[in-house]
């Protein structure tokens, strides 16, 4: 599922929180955007040691540790990150996937029904939701939430390819190959992978 995670993560780095102030956290930005994550983890912490709870650093520090594989301290401040805004769904999402990273999936659930929970949550929350409910064996669950995303966002080939599968692995193949196809059209990479192996 490496796919998989690539693309969540270029979906959520999209959503790097841009911070407000702060040479250190501007620094840190610079360098997270360049790719040299450990810079951007010293530029961090030395505006975050004069400045403890700013969200957005926090965040995005924690972004940069993701980044490295080092989820137990992403996920440390994540969970700071979120104790200054508790209806970031940023932040939940980046949570509930940290959380699958780690194989933590009923932990990833609970992040991305938070997410869920708050007013105007995007696709993604539902596609986050759907994917922990599909790993922890609740397909009926998941494929409702696949389903709940891919009716937000029709552009969502992510989902239909999750949902493609979770239909071919419970017996309902046409439905699925339905699936796959519209995700290829959608220009999900692993898609047609899926589609020669499953659907001819």
């Amino acid at each position: 599922m490496r796919v998989f995670q690539w693309v969540f993560a270029s979906l959520i780095g999209i959503m790097f929180l841009v911070s407000c102030s702060g040479g250190e956290s501007n620094k840190g930005d610079s360098y997270y955007t360049q790719g040299d994550y450990e810079n951007a983890i010293v530029a961090y912490d030395t505006y975050l040691s004069t400045k403890p709870k700013d969200f957005k650093a926090l965040y995005n520090r924690g972004r940069a540790y993701e980044e490295l594989g080092e989820y137990e301290k992403a996920e440390q401040d994540f969970l700071l990150a979120l104790e200054q805004d508790r209806k970031n769904t940023q932040i939940l999402l980046s949570l509930s996937n940290v959380y699958q990273k780690q194989k933590k999936h009923n932990n990833a659930l609970l992040y991305a029904e938070y997410a869920v929970e708050v007013p105007g949550a995007p696709a993604m929350a539902y596609f986050m939701k759907a994917r922990a409910l599909h790993q922890i064996g609740n397909t009926d669950e998941a494929y409702k939430e696949y389903s709940t995303a891919i009716k937000m966002d029709k552009d969502f080939g992510m989902a239909y390819y999750y949902r493609g599968m979770l239909k071919i692995a419970t017996d309902n193949k046409r439905s699925g190959c339905e699936d796959l196809r519209a995700a290829v059209k959608l220009n999900y990479e692993e898609a047609q992978e899926a589609l020669n192996k499953y659907c001819n």
